[in-house]
């Protein structure tokens, strides 16, 4: 189930499809550089629609160009298939 807290393993095997994406504790995180501000407000923007649709939404930091995304399934304590689904679904808008 996607809820459910996931092994060490698990999280591991999940990085290793999420190259861009970084553990730390009970956290995944990526930067990403935008070539524009306006670009990575953009790229906020889409990826808050994502995030509402799937309800489950990253804590997001802008620093001009650069917008850094933090995952964690608060409500379970840790990181979830929800955190890995939402990862994905990141770096696919962050490529278009």
């Amino acid at each position: 189930m996607a809820t459910e807290l996931l092994s060490d393993a698990d999280i591991d095997d999940a990085l290793s499809d999420l190259p861009d994406w970084q553990r730390s504790g009970d956290t995944i995180t990526r930067t990403i550089k935008a070539p524009t501000f306006l670009d990575g407000i953009e790229l906020v923007r889409r990826v808050a629609d994502a995030a509402e649709a799937a309800d489950h939404h990253p804590d997001i930091d802008i620093r001009w160009r650069r917008v850094t995304f933090a995952l964690s399934t608060h409500s379970a304590g840790g990181l979830t298939g929800r955190d890995m689904m939402l990862a994905h679904q990141i770096d696919r808008l962050a490529a278009s």
